[in-house]
């Protein structure tokens, strides 16, 4: 009985249908994302119109550091998944526990370092992307709370990511609905009842956080047990450490490059002013809630590739990848009807009517930025298609590549055009990223090919 209930709870995405596979486990991850991005939009709204404008701004002045700082966490966790879900794939249950352990114990020292270094920094950090001096104080408040959440954000997508790995993407989802709901409750109890402004932005997540990694923690221990080290499976491995950090490193130095010139974008931002921090944080919030489908296709497609790699079936893979494009331009169809008329009334759920300059400004941003997404659809694809082939260094490139982007797009478009200068940042990055991503993944295709014959 106790077996029957952990196999349930596992699904192999080496049989059936490619596209069947690929949807099954990317529409619980999408929409466990659209769930967390519904709650900081939510988020977002409360602080801009109890608050106001200025502590919206002050939330968002710190967004791309945040991006920085948890990318790293984050994609590096998915990295550590990669091994576990070929191991997976190949059948060798032993060597996927062994990933397991170590990985767990790679994940304490990121997180006790990380969170150590980005607290005692923290004020630095606000001073190096320019937060005006109106915003700086609440601005530190609200990330240096981000930061403390740091150890069960990383705990929460160390254990999701390795749940995922075995097929399995809708009890992370489940758990998001959860700590979402109570993100928001807690929201506000602390910033309407409590009147705890930012601050109560900041508990509210620390405490939702905390609260998923748990969940994750307790399904893997009652219904997961596959996924539990036991006796020499739990034992510290150099040749299995080097591996994870392979495969986990480079793909969270890739979400941290990528930042770096978000960070330099933001900065040139934060220059123009409190308006346009407020536009580009209200745009930013909507538009990762569209985005967040295109990237999670591309995380099902780390955990595709990489079970099917472990069983050695190549075509599967190039029919898997195929599959996804086709799933990612109907998506983008979809965008264009909803994005394109209803842009400017997304925006007033941040601000009153009466911000026009807010609303204009990030309405602008959001319908440019739409008309590039299968830019970014063909990225996130390849990219998570090659960190899933175990191939992190590759996709690392291409985080230089769009960091380039941005980097020159910050230093001479923003000063030259300004918010328009802001708007073309990211579709020029994804273009960058792809004119190197599709060479590189038609020759590791080429190369798999000779290696698996």
């Amino acid at each position: 009985m106790g077996s029957e209930k952990t196999t349930q709870h596992i699904e192999s995405m080496t049989e059936g249908a490619p596209s069947r596979a690929i949807l099954k486990f990317a529409i619980p991850l999408i929409l466990g994302y659209l769930l967390q991005q519904m709650y900081l939009i939510i988020d977002a709204a409360i602080v801009g119109r109890w608050i106001g404008v200025g502590a919206l701004a002050a939330v968002g002045a710190s967004s791309s550091i945040m991006f920085l700082i948890m990318g790293f966490c984050n994609g590096s966790c998915a990295g550590f998944s990669i091994p576990i879900a070929q191991a997976f794939g190949a059948g060798d249950y032993h060597k996927m526990r062994c990933y397991v352990s170590n990985a767990m114990r790679i994940a304490l020292v990121l997180a006790i370092v990380i969170t150590l270094l980005s607290c005692l920094l923290c004020d630095k950090i606000l001073q190096i992307v320019n937060t005006p001096k109106e915003i700086f104080h609440e601005a530190y408040i609200f990330l240096f709370l981000q930061f403390c959440t740091i150890p069960f954000t990383i705990a929460y997508n160390l254990l999701s990511a390795q749940i995922r790995a075995l097929g399995n993407s809708k009890q992370p989802f489940y758990f998001l609905i959860a700590s979402s709901f109570l993100n928001i409750l807690l929201d506000f109890i602390f910033i309407l009842l409590l009147k705890m402004g930012v601050e109560g932005a900041g508990f509210a997540t620390f405490l939702s956080q905390l609260f998923a990694s748990m969940l994750c923690w307790w399904f893997i221990k009652h219904r997961m047990k596959i996924l539990v080290p036991t006796g020499d499976e739990r034992r510290f491995d150099n040749k299995r450490i080097s591996i994870l950090l392979n495969n986990g490193i480079p793909m969270g130095l890739q979400f941290s490059i990528t930042s770096v010139g978000i960070i330099m974008l933001q900065s040139a931002n934060n220059a123009l002013g409190t308006v346009y921090i407020a536009s580009f944080t209200a745009a930013i919030r909507i538009k990762y809630l569209f985005t967040c489908v295109l990237e999670n296709i591309g995380v099902a497609m780390a955990t595709y590739c990489g079970q099917n790699l472990g069983a050695k079936k190549l075509v599967r893979i190039r029919t898997g990848v195929k599959d996804a494009m086709w799933i990612m331009m109907a998506y983008f169809a979809i965008t264009v009807i909803i994005i394109y008329p209803f842009a400017d009334k997304m925006m007033e759920i941040f601000v009153n009517s009466s911000e026009q300059e807010v609303i204009s400004n990030a309405a602008s941003l959001m319908r440019i930025s739409n008309w590039f997404y299968p830019s970014l659809g063909i990225l996130v694809i390849l990219r998570y298609s090659i960190q899933g082939l175990g191939y992190s260094n590759l996709s690392l490139m291409s985080g230089i590549m769009e960091m380039i982007a941005r980097c020159g797009v910050s230093l001479w478009l923003v000063s030259v055009f300004a918010w328009i200068g802001v708007c073309y940042a990211d579709p020029i990055a994804w273009i960058m990223a792809d004119i190197f991503l599709i060479p590189a993944y038609i020759w590791l295709i080429k190369r798999l090919k000779e290696q698996l014959r």
